[in-house]
């Protein structure tokens, strides 16, 4: 059976709000919707979420849908950026550039990316550990250390160039066997299932 691991869609940026707490916008709630309608998302028997708003608010589409709760995982949330606040658009992809193209230091502050790996590389592979591998599971979280996680699976180093495209609401797919990717990003709303 398969894993797969969900970016959420389109958020509502607001320099105000701390990122974690941002939440999806009316773009990236229809996009969730029309996921949820697909015939995959009622075959996921557990659905498995940071504890960030724009994630949880992902997650709870798929669940009502699935008719499984939304598990909240520690360690599942984005890479750490805290110390820089808000960033403009403009200034974050040139920010997160250089996070990717710098694994082993900080930006400014920010999580390591080797940290960020690590860290969502231990938190899937606990929840894995327990988990009945012939029953579906979905991750819903960021684009930032769902590529991070990508990489790991791939045995490939860090890299931006294995990113989502722009905007989020994408996902992969792994086999839970041997965890080999099946699919690479997809938007979420076009993928058509295991099958």
């Amino acid at each position: 059976m398969f894993g797969l691991y969900i970016t959420h869609p389109q958020v509502k940026i607001d320099p105000d709000v701390p990122v974690p707490k941002w939440g999806l916008s009316d773009l990236g709630a229809a996009r969730a919707r029309q996921a949820a309608q697909r015939p995959w998302a009622a075959q996921v028997r557990r659905i498995i979420s940071s504890d960030e708003t724009k994630a949880i608010e992902t997650a709870q589409f798929l669940a009502d849908v699935a008719g499984v709760p939304v598990e909240i995982v520690d360690g599942m949330h984005e890479n750490d950026r805290s110390a820089t606040g808000f960033l403009p658009p403009a200034e974050f992809e040139k920010a997160a550039d250089w996070f990717f193209a710098n694994p082993l230091a900080s930006f400014h502050g920010w999580e390591r990316a080797v940290d960020a790996q690590q860290r969502i590389v231990t938190a899937v592979d606990a929840i894995l550990s327990t988990h009945d591998a012939s029953q579906p599971i979905a991750f819903i979280g960021h684009g930032g250390v769902g590529t991070l996680l990508k990489c790991h699976l791939q045995g490939r180093p860090i890299g931006r160039d294995r990113d989502q495209p722009a905007g989020g609401g994408n996902l992969y797919a792994f086999s839970l066997a041997d965890r080999r990717l099946s699919c690479d990003w997809t938007p979420i709303e076009e993928w058509q299932g295991w099958m």
